[in-house]
C-alpha cells in the first residue's frame, strides 16, 4: 500500500508542476502578445491589429508568430542600430584590442564605416574602420595611432553610407580605449 501512495504523491507532483509551467508559459505569451501588438497603436497609418488569444493548443504556433515578425523587423532608413562594446581594452597601443566588436547588424538599412576620434581633440583620428556590411562583424581592431599606457574617452562616429559609399548620415557613440601598458 505504501507504493502506490507514493506512486500517486509523485504523479500528483507531476501534474502540479507540468500545470504550473503551462499557466507559465500561457502568461509569458500574453505578456509578449501584449507588448508586441501595443508598439504601433500611435500610428493611424497602420491597420489596426488585435491581439491573438493564446491557449494551451495555439501557444507554440503563436510564439512562432512572433519570433516570425521580431527576425522580419528592419531598422527605419538613415537609422542604425549599434552592436559594440563601450569599453575596448589594448594590452600595449600598437597591438590590436582583445575585446574590441563593432557590428553591423542583418536589420540595419546601410552599411557603415566609422572613425574613431579624441574626445579632447576631435581633429586627432586613432582609427579608420573598413567599410562594414550588413551582417559584418569587425574585431582584432589595431588604433592607426599608438598611445602610450592610460585611458582615453573617445568618440566613435559611424558613417551611414549608400550602395555608392556616399555618406547618408552620421551616428556618434561615446567609447573609452584603455592601453594597459
Amino acid at each position: 500500500m505504501t507504493d502506490s501512495t507514493e506512486k500517486g504523491k509523485g504523479s500528483k507532483k507531476i501534474v502540479i508542476i507540468g500545470a504550473i509551467i503551462a499557466l507559465v508559459m500561457v502568461a509569458m505569451l500574453v505578456t509578449i502578445i501584449v507588448l508586441a501588438t501595443s508598439k504601433g497603436k500611435d500610428d493611424k497609418a497602420e491597420e489596426e491589429s488585435r491581439p491573438v488569444l493564446v491557449t494551451e493548443e495555439n501557444a507554440e504556433e503563436v510564439l512562432a508568430d512572433i519570433k516570425e515578425q521580431d527576425a522580419a523587423a528592419t531598422v527605419a532608413p538613415g537609422y542604425y542600430t549599434v552592436t559594440m562594446n563601450t569599453t575596448w581594452h589594448f594590452e600595449s597601443g600598437d597591438v590590436a584590442s582583445y575585446d574590441a566588436i563593432v557590428e553591423n547588424v542583418e536589420g540595419n538599412t546601410n552599411d557603415v564605416y566609422f572613425d574613431i576620434l579624441l574626445e579632447s581633440d576631435e581633429n586627432v583620428v586613432l582609427y579608420k574602420s573598413p567599410i562594414i556590411p550588413r551582417g559584418g562583424k569587425l574585431k582584432d581592431i589595431t588604433l592607426d595611432e599608438s598611445l602610450p599606457a592610460g585611458s582615453y574617452p573617445t568618440v566613435v562616429e559611424y558613417h551611414l553610407v549608400d550602395e555608392n559609399q556616399v555618406s547618408l548620415s552620421t551616428v556618434r557613440v561615446g567609447l573609452t580605449i584603455i592601453v594597459e601598458r
